[in-house]
């Protein structure tokens, strides 16, 4: 059987999203504006609108920035314009597929996540097709060496669900939804300094690709949505073998 890594697969991710960085500006404002007419304008008393803040930071958005967007979000009638969706589907080999969007036209969305789908060889699915596969959980990730007893301890205390060592000593905390922010918090106090902090999607059960063609075929749809405009986030359940994702690099 061919050797499976979730840490092979998360960094080739983090190289497509690199590669993308024109279109992070765009994603973080729509959620820095949607994050802010949900919850308020204050970041301390609105997790999820301090996660995008912490976001648009990390990807260098000026202060300037952020703030009109939170404005923008809290105090004008432009927000009310953009809904979130969920679309569900299928890649090749049955991978499940969760895109998350924001959009002011559902029409030109939907028909948008349609093509791509069918073009490169997917399935649009109906809602609650795969959505029971994924559950959203905070995943905050260490690239370089940690004292993994000490991270582990920390963690845990902090109400962490789980802390995964890889063989070359990078880490990664699993927390709740409801726990994530308490947790990072507590590990940044506690002197660890995270690669990636993030609530994300993560699929219960995976489907394992152990050959080069259906693993292109797969990243060319997911690379497709991903490219989309309206698309914040793209999740899936793929698990690509070590050695076919080193030819993917």
């Amino acid at each position: 059987m061919a050797g499976h890594s979730k840490w092979a697969n998360i960094k080739h991710r983090k190289s497509r999203q690199d590669a993308k960085k024109a279109k992070i500006f765009t994603t973080v404002i729509r959620e820095l504006t949607i994050a802010a007419r949900h919850g308020g304008p204050v970041p301390a008393d609105n997790p999820r609108l301090r996660l995008a803040v912490d976001k648009a930071l990390s990807a260098n958005m000026s202060r300037d920035t952020i703030d009109r967007a939170i404005a923008r979000g809290a105090g004008s009638n432009e927000a009310d314009n953009l809904v979130e969706l969920t679309y569900e589907g299928y890649a090749p080999s049955g991978v499940a597929i969760l895109v998350e969007a924001m959009t002011d036209n559902r029409n030109r969305t939907a028909a948008s996540v349609r093509h791509a789908f069918n073009k490169y060889g997917g399935n649009l699915g109906t809602d609650g097709s795969v959505a029971y596969l994924f559950e959203r959980k905070g995943q905050i990730s260490f690239a370089d060496t940690v004292d993994e007893d000490a991270l582990m301890e920390a963690a845990l205390e902090a109400g962490a669900d789980d802390v995964e060592i890889a063989e070359d000593g990078r880490a990664m905390v699993l927390t709740s939804f409801a726990d994530f922010h308490q947790v990072n918090e507590a590990l940044s106090a506690a002197g660890f300094k995270a690669d990636e902090a993030e609530v994300t999607q993560i699929a219960n059960v995976t489907a394992p690709i152990d050959d080069l063609e259906t693993a292109q075929k797969v990243m060319r749809l997911l690379d497709a949505l991903e490219d989309l405009d309206d698309v914040q986030n793209v999740h899936h359940n793929a698990e690509i073998a070590d050695e076919i994702m080193e030819q993917l690099e």
